[in-house]
């Protein structure tokens, strides 16, 4: 009977320590800076098999690929990024941006198609330093096969082969955008997008708490998918260097960096807060109403008195108010004899469609 009670609390101590070690994994990824919530390996391989760039803008910044979580201005939604094409002969140079306000852009990373004079094909994408520090690059990697040595001392029957190690080169000319963008039938792709002004299938969607999103993308960084980040070494210097003359740069953005605001966020979402609970609670309350008093100046007893008191409990929740972005909010919270804990709930922004959002 006792090993069975042994087996089962350390079968049930095994089950709950996995949650740590997942999450410890997924906190090993972050970089600490705004660009851990968009995920450059999501995004090229994204890149490499959308048909035209205006496709691969365009499922990028659905919700339901859940590859863009990003929120540079800090109002709760994703931030709309738009691909912005420029070229110069064979070598083509794709930015990914985002309008911080009316007057603020910041590249968000550039993505890098170039063909030498060996008419080979290169693919690297390049995340923003304001965002993902200096030289974060992603591209497709080789896969090697060890190779095999047969066993000297072997006496069996069986034929016995040497094989030599083997390296299977990714072929980027085999992508479909590489395929489209080298075609005659390419046509150069120019977002008419701006801030507050976007395509109709760009609806509102709130902010993914940070533990989910990587959590969607883990798997492209254990190895063997086909990439590997900051190998630091740029194909097309030239290329790379014309881009950064004209590269963007939001104020808005840095400001947040430098006042942790991105940190602060990312911190929260990753783990639970043992702050107050923004949902109401539903046990009463231990602590008693100070509008039931003693009676006629009786003695205190443990019993309250069954007397009303003509004060108005101060434990009333407060009127509610509308925020600025229509939803309702408890200025106070309530708390007393409906037993309400923490500050109040909070409702999200409203949603926005059409061609546009309301900031």
């Amino acid at each position: 009977m006792k090993k069975i009670i042994v087996s089962c609390l350390v079968a049930t101590l095994s089950l709950l320590s996995l949650p740590v070690f997942a999450q410890t994994e997924r906190d090993s990824t972050l970089l600490g800076l705004p660009g851990d919530n968009l995920d450059l390996y999501a995004v090229l391989d994204l890149f490499q098999k959308s048909k035209t760039i205006e496709d691969f803008e365009k499922s990028l910044n659905l919700e339901k690929t859940a590859i863009n979580n990003l929120d540079l201005d800090l109002d709760n939604k994703v931030d709309f990024i738009k691909v912005v094409t420029k070229n110069e002969g064979d070598d083509f140079t794709f930015v990914l941006q985002v309008s911080v306000s009316e007057t603020e852009t910041q590249d968000v990373a550039v993505i890098m198609v170039s063909k030498d004079k060996n008419k080979k094909i290169s693919m690297q994408i390049v995340g923003d330093e304001d965002l993902y520090g200096k030289d974060y690059i992603v591209e497709l990697k080789e896969s090697k096969t060890p190779a095999v040595t047969a066993n000297p001392a072997y006496k069996g029957t069986d034929t016995v082969v040497s094989v030599p190690a083997k390296t299977t080169v990714v072929v980027v000319e085999s992508a479909p955008i590489v395929q489209y963008v080298y075609s005659p039938a390419y046509v150069p792709y120019y977002p008419p997008y701006h801030y507050g002004y976007y395509p109709p299938y760009f609806a509102a969607f709130s902010v993914m708490a940070i533990g989910m999103y990587i959590g969607h993308h883990s798997y492209y960084h254990h190895g063997g998918y086909g990439y590997h980040g900051n190998t630091t070494i740029i194909h097309n210097t030239n290329n790379f260097n014309n881009y950064n003359n004209s590269r963007n740069r939001s104020n808005t953005v840095n400001h947040n960096k430098a006042n942790g605001n991105y940190n602060q966020r990312n911190t929260a979402s990753t783990r639970p807060s043992n702050g107050a609970a923004t949902r109401p609670s539903n046990r009463t309350s231990n602590r008693q109403s100070p509008a039931v008093r003693p009676s006629n100046g009786s003695s205190v007893s443990g019993r309250p008195s069954t007397g009303v008191s003509n004060r108005q409990s101060t434990n009333y929740s407060q009127p509610s108010r509308t925020s600025s972005n229509g939803a309702s909010r408890y200025s106070g919270g309530s708390r007393g004899s409906s037993g309400f804990s923490g500050g109040g709930s909070r409702g999200g922004g409203g949603s926005r469609g059409g061609g546009s959002r309301r900031r």
